[in-house]
This record gives structure tokens, C-alpha cells and sequence, in this order.
């Protein structure tokens, strides 16, 4: 088969490397893909949004497959526009995608449908959010953009004045864009957090290893969200029984909610959970692969991805037993000084090798460059330094061993990756 795969980031280079595996591929292609996916794919300078470039480019290729992976060009139709020309994709089509692309849709379809979420209010008038706020006076609370915001469009207020600065920002100042144009303003939930990212054909769902996302830029859960600064898998807090009750009350319910609406999702639908004293809540859907979730989760994979792809493209998901490796993974992300808001780039990358590469460690480039054999800075998130290994603290530990053999100027990553999790063990 040949393969081409949408987008350029760590996500886009783990979801490449485990295509690579298979003996079902003879050909992978990457478009816009990064300097460390070309040492892997061929790359083509393609934007993950240009929807006619793709299909163009799919053509001239003469693809069997297109894996849309990023949420913008899923949310713009791009999995419609293949169908449409004759190719199998693998990813929700727009009218599934909403699912993450309308955070209003998605708590409105929970409500409906009775998923355990976050009590909320949608609004989209500043003054009328800021008089709900003034009312409830109940801080922290969560306040979000409805649409994409490439993982940045949470706020979790403090107090008044954060929650004010926050509505405007979003609402008035639009620094989201038209994907401000409403908030929804949300009750802060607490507990352990669990990323569950899951395959899906439209009415069968097959969870993959849970996963812990780590979001704020600095240790201790401080600074500013970010897309995600490391992840662990699987995640300690994750517990059998807490499996099944995420897929009575939460998994099932939801796929079955989205073929009543006529909007049947198919591909990989990420579920951000929250365990909270009161039970799982549902805290944010994805219509794709997280990242940095997918560093640790398909490394842990047995099972060949494209037997998976052809399962879920053929509506034969139930029929396939999907095999996970045992042991734990670590990836810890290595990101531009400055990092979620402004950052330079073009920086040289000192420690890799020619493929891009540490000794012990994987790593996935998520925002690089090639100029001639020398691998740049290109992005916020750089690298995601991952490792496996049979127990999470040598897992961790070998991944922070790869981290310190690389440095660029600047160069920021979190030392508490883990942490939690390790907590939960002991």
C-alpha cells in the first residue's frame, strides 16, 4: 500500500513510524511532514489545510490511503474531499469532527445524550459571560473557546480579574479568531486526569492504552496551557474497573450518540477525562491521534496500524483483536524558549544523529527543519524525547537521559514528566 500521511508534527513522525512497521506498506509519503519525518517519508510542501493541494497531491502520488491526522483540515472536510475523489481515509468526516471542532457542540450532544460532563453556560456576548461570572462568583473556573485553538483555548480562572481578561482576550480581542466568537464558561472539576485516545469504526470502540498528557508550560503544573509539554502510558489512575465504567457511561454512549445524530464518527476519537470524587467526566473530545499522547501510545501497539485501518474503513472493527505490547513509555517534550507565546526560531539542534536520532530513545520532531545536514529549530514543540521500557521510572529515566545528549539554544522542557504518575505507583 501506499500511504499518505496529513500534517508535520511529533504526532504526524509516530503515527509514520508505525507505518513503517507494517509489511503492508511499500510507500509513505508526508505533506507538509518535518526535517525529522523526511529522513522516514517523502515529504511534499503541501499545508495540512490546502484541502485541493491534498487531493491533488494524492492523485499525482496515486495513493492507497490518506491518514488525515491534524483536527483543522478534518474539521474543514478534508476526509469528505478524498471520499469524494475515490480514496480510503482514515479520519472523521467534518460532520463527525465537530465533536472537537464545537466545544458547544460537544457539551450540548453530552447533554442530550446524558454523558457525564462539567456543568456549563454557552454565551456569546462578553458583557452577558462577564454578568454569569459577577453572579456565580465561584473561582477557579474553566472558561474555553467553542472552536480550535490548537490546544491553547482553555483558561482556568483564578478569579474574577483572570476570568474577565480571559473573555476579553477570547471574545474581543480575538486571539482564537472566529473560534472566540463564543465561550463556554464551565465548573472546574478535580482529580486525575486520563487521556484515552480509542479507534473507532462507527459502532464498535476499541480504547487504546490510557495515557497522561502533562498541559502546563512549567514544573508543578504551573504557567500557561500549552499543546502538551510530555506524556506517560499507560496512566496509573486508569484502573479496570475505571475502564468500564468510561466505557459504559461515557465511550459507548457517545458513539452511539453520534449515529442517532446522524454523524457517525469513524477514526481515532481521543476522550480528555477527568476521575472525579463523583465519577468519570468527560473534560474535551478530540476527532484525531493527541499529541503528545500518540509518543507513548503507539509505540505500546502490537497489532499492524493498517490491519486497524482497514478494519474501521470496512466497518469490521468488532471483528479484530487489537494486541498491546506490556511495559510503559515516557516522552518528554523539548520546546522553544518562550514557548506558548512568542519564540524564535531557526535554531541548530546540537546531539542528534543524521536520522535525527539519540542513542536509547526515540525521537519524534515535531516542529524541525533540515538545512542541508543540519537539523533547525521550526516550531514552539521542537522534539518529543520518548522511551519505553518494561517499568515508568526507566522509561522516564532513559528518556531524560536522551534530553540532556540535546540542547538548542533556549531550549525548555519540563523536569517533573511523570511525577504524578509515579505517585500513583508508590
Amino acid at each position: 500500500m501506499k500511504i499518505l500521511v496529513v500534517g508535520g508534527g511529533g504526532r504526524e513522525h509516530a503515527i509514520v513510524m508505525k507505518l513503517a512497521e507494517s509489511p503492508q506498506v511499500e510507500a509513505l509519503y508526508c505533506a507538509p511532514g518535518n526535517g525529522g519525518i523526511a529522513k522516514y517519508a517523502k515529504c511534499f510542501p503541501v499545508k495540512a489545510t490546502d484541502i485541493d493541494g491534498m487531493v491533488k497531491l494524492a492523485k499525482e502520488l496515486a495513493v492507497d490511503l490518506v491518514f488525515v491526522a491534524p483536527d483543522d483540515p478534518l474539521v474543514l472536510g478534508m476526509a469528505d474531499a478524498m471520499q469524494a475523489e475515490g480514496f480510503m481515509t482514515f479520519g472523521p468526516k467534518k460532520n463527525a469532527a465537530i465533536l472537537e471542532g464545537s466545544k458547544v457542540f460537544s457539551k450540548e450532544l453530552m447533554q442530550k445524550y446524558h454523558i457525564p460532563t462539567a456543568e456549563y453556560r454557552v454565551f456569546d456576548k462578553p458583557q452577558e459571560a462577564e454578568a454569569y461570572l459577577k453572579e456565580k462568583n465561584e473561582y477557579p473556573t474553566v472558561i474555553k473557546a467553542d472552536g480550535l485553538a490548537l490546544g491553547k483555548g482553555v483558561v482556568i480562572a483564578q478569579n474574577e480579574q483572570e476570568a474577565f481578561d480571559a473573555i476579553a482576550s477570547i471574545m474581543e480581542d480575538k486571539i482564537f479568531g472566529e473560534s472566540g466568537s463564543k465561550v463556554v464558561i464551565e465548573e472546574f472539576l478535580t482529580g486525575p486526569e486520563v487521556s484515552v485516545l480509542s479507534f473507532t469504526d462507527g459502532k464498535t470502540v476499541k480504547p487504546m492504552v490510557s495515557s497522561m498528557d502533562h498541559k502546563r508550560a512549567l514544573d508543578g503544573d504551573q504557567g500557561l496551557n500549552t499543546g502538551g509539554m510530555g506524556t506517560v502510558a499507560p496512566n496509573p489512575y486508569y484502573t479496570p474497573e475505571i475502564a468500564q465504567q468510561c466505557m459504559d457511561t461515557i465511550f459507548l454512549p457517545t458513539i452511539r450518540a453520534m449515529q442517532e445524530e446522524g454523524r457517525p464518527f469513524t477514526g481515532c476519537l481521543y476522550f480528555g477525562l477527568m476521575l472525579t470524587p463523583k465519577g468519570p467526566k468527560v473534560i474535551e473530545y478530540n476527532c484525531r491521534f493527541g499529541d503528545p499522547e500518540t509518543q507513548v501510545v503507539l509505540p505500546l501497539l502490537d497489532t499492524d496500524l493498517v490491519d486497524i485501518m482497514l478494519a474501521i474503513w470496512n466497518g469490521t472493527l468488532d471483528q479484530l483483536d487489537i494486541q498491546w505490547k506490556d511495559g510503559c513509555a515516557a516522552c518528554v517534550v523539548m520546546a522553544s524558549g518562550g514557548y506558548p507565546k512568542k519564540y524564535a526560531t531557526g535554531l541548530p539542534i546540537a546531539g542528534l544523529d543524521e536520522n535525527g536520532q539519540t542513542a536509547n530513545c526515540f525521537v519524534y520532531h515535531a516542529g524541525t527543519k533540515l538545512d542541508g545536514d543540519t537539523f533547525l529549530t521550526a516550531g514552539g514543540r521542537v522534539l518529543g524525547v520518548t522511551a519505553t521500557a518494561a517499568t515508568l521510572p526507566e522509561a522516564l529515566d532513559t528518556a531524560y537521559a536522551g534530553v540532556k545528549t540535546i540542547s538548542f539554544q533556549d531550549a525548555h522542557y519540563r523536569k517533573d514528566i511523570g511525577q504524578r504518575a509515579l505517585k500513583a505507583l508508590s
